[in-house]
């Protein structure tokens, strides 16, 4: 099975909220995020094509941000993606036709400020620590931002994440919208990259063609 295909599966067992597909999360992207008001669930899919090479910094990246983690494997990586995963991550199992659940994901107390404020804005992490009576916050970069996160104690790690999902989930009207602006332009760009395409391979095919019929020069002259 490849990676549409177990998406295809993941979908429908995210009924509340909403889901994200791709989200940035430290170095890496998360495949799926179920996102309600209550919690983040960060899902990462595991196709038959898949390597396993990557689920360090995956679940290094995964466990500073998202309150539940799950694997979504096919059989092939089970035996040697378990040894990989702390107790607390969930496996889900993939076949033809559904998931089988292989152990639930417990939830994640590893979850740290400056990470999870990383999915925002810095400008929306800036609204929210002026909100919280935080001075001098205007000026300050990213860096210096995510600083007073891992130091201050006026900002709940609670307060913070309950307003990364709002600020995520309000966004996704405009991440569909800009989503279907994409597609429409793929669209529209289609036939000409088609045409554009048939007329380079043209090109190609005629210099060959002229190159080949070149006559060569002769070594002697009469």
């Amino acid at each position: 099975m490849n990676d549409p295909e177990i998406r295809a599966l993941l979908y429908p067992l995210l009924t509340e909220g909403i889901y994200v597909d791709e989200l940035p999360t430290g170095t890496t992207r998360a495949d799926v995020v179920h996102i309600t008001p209550q919690f983040m669930h960060g899902y990462e899919v595991k196709g038959d094509g898949d390597t396993l090479q990557r689920v360090e910094n995956q679940l290094r990246c995964y466990a500073e941000v998202y309150d539940f983690v799950t694997f979504v494997v096919t059989e092939k990586h089970v035996s040697k993606l378990l040894p990989l995963l702390p107790e607390w991550v969930g496996v889900l199992v993939a076949s033809e036709t559904a998931l089988r659940l292989h152990r639930p994901a417990l939830y994640n107390a590893t979850v740290e400020p400056a990470p999870l404020a990383a999915l925002l804005l810095l400008e929306e992490v800036k609204q929210f620590l002026l909100a919280r009576g935080l001075t001098g916050v205007s000026q300050m970069r990213k860096a210096q931002v995510h600083q007073l996160l891992r130091t201050t104690r006026v900002v709940p790690l609670s307060h913070l994440a309950q307003h990364v999902r709002e600020r995520l989930i309000l966004r996704m009207p405009e991440r569909l919208l800009h989503r279907a602006e994409r597609k429409l332009e793929r669209q529209r760009l289609a036939p000409l990259r088609r045409k554009l395409k048939q007329k380079r391979a043209a090109t190609t095919t005629g210099k060959r063609r002229k190159k080949k019929s070149k006559p060569r020069s002769s070594l002697f002259k009469k």
